[in-house]
């Protein structure tokens, strides 16, 4: 009987190992990136170029899948409740990790507990754009605005929006400016009415708005990050604008369901560093003005979520914003 059970010990202890290696092996097939808008948005731009670099790298396919709705919240909450395996990731954004756990009065998941932080991919800034009448500095615009109480407008693609909070910001950072908003359903028309000069100023991606300015129909004044945008280093920051640490950005980040595996969060993480460091991929992000993260880890990435969601807190609450 002692024999036995010697030898049933040694047999475990020789199996654990090849048992521990079969489940540290990942991936074994498809991961799914869920990204919580529609196609051909920015994010999801954003999130199918970085699919495709990733696939290579992991040694299996990414595959996005676009779940709308909610500003986010159907795709985040899908990743909320789908198995921590690491074959189920959000491509998550300041909407579902900065605004909408603050903004929401019942917003399904938190944050922070209920997803594993993994990688940050870029940020990618916003930019002050004015109508060709407005002046032609930030400073100068602030002076307009304040010299004309109730007069003037500000256009956003809605109320809650990061480009309506990131105005509320601005207004608050100079001081305060009693100026109208116009809230609208989406960035498309909030521009077609920004064209013509029937709102003064609004903020917006810096892709989305360089052509305009280039064909003289806008003018960007300011870019809302602390370097300069390398497609146009002639446009200032709004530091060097006049406005002391503004910045404002939209973000990408890969997060997994709560309890995703240390080796998942590991191999996902290493795979994201080195497409980060492909300079086809920053070539890409900087040509649309967005700002690679090649430095990211869980870590940062966990602390830069919890940093985000203090800076607008107090900027949604002070606003009363309330969405349900």
């Amino acid at each position: 009987m002692k024999r036995r059970h010697l030898l049933a010990v040694g047999a475990g202890a020789l199996a654990a190992p090849s048992l521990a290696r079969a489940q540290d092996k990942y991936p074994e097939r498809t991961v799914r990136l869920v990204v919580p808008f529609a196609p051909a948005g920015p994010t999801d731009i954003i999130g199918r170029m970085v699919a495709d670099k990733m696939t290579p790298v992991i040694g299996q396919t990414m595959i996005v899948e676009n779940k709308a709705g909610g500003a986010g919240v159907i795709g985040a909450n899908e990743i909320k409740t789908a198995k921590p395996d690491g074959y189920n990731l959000l491509f998550a954004t300041s909407s579902t990790h900065a605004i909408l756990p603050t903004a929401m009065t019942k917003v399904p998941y938190d944050p922070i507990k209920d997803f594993t932080p993994i990688s940050s991919v870029c940020v990618n800034p916003l930019v002050l754009v004015v109508h060709p009448s407005m002046p032609d500095t930030v400073q100068g615009l602030v002076e307009l605005m304040k010299k004309n109480p109730g007069k003037y407008s500000y256009a956003t693609s809605g109320t809650g929006s990061i480009l309506h909070l990131t105005s509320e910001y601005f207004k608050r950072e100079v001081g305060g400016m009693d100026v109208v908003h116009v809230p609208y359903r989406g960035s498309g028309p909030a521009i077609q009415d920004l064209l013509p000069g029937n709102v003064a100023w609004m903020f917006e991606t810096f892709s989305t708005m360089l052509q305009h300015h280039k064909a003289g129909k806008v003018r960007i004044l300011a870019f809302a990050h602390q370097k300069r945008a390398a497609i146009a280093p002639e446009i200032p920051t709004m530091i060097e604008a006049g406005v002391p640490g503004f910045e404002a950005y939209t973000f990408n980040l890969f997060l997994g369901p709560a309890g995703t595996p240390k080796n998942v969060v590991d191999t996902l993480d290493q795979a994201t560093r080195k497409v980060m460091a492909d300079p086809a991929t920053i070539k890409f992000l900087e040509d649309i003005a967005a700002v690679p993260t090649p430095d990211t880890t869980p870590e940062r990435t966990a602390k830069f979520i919890q940093g985000e969601l203090n800076k607008w807190a107090p900027v949604i609450k002070a606003a009363g914003i309330k969405l349900e």
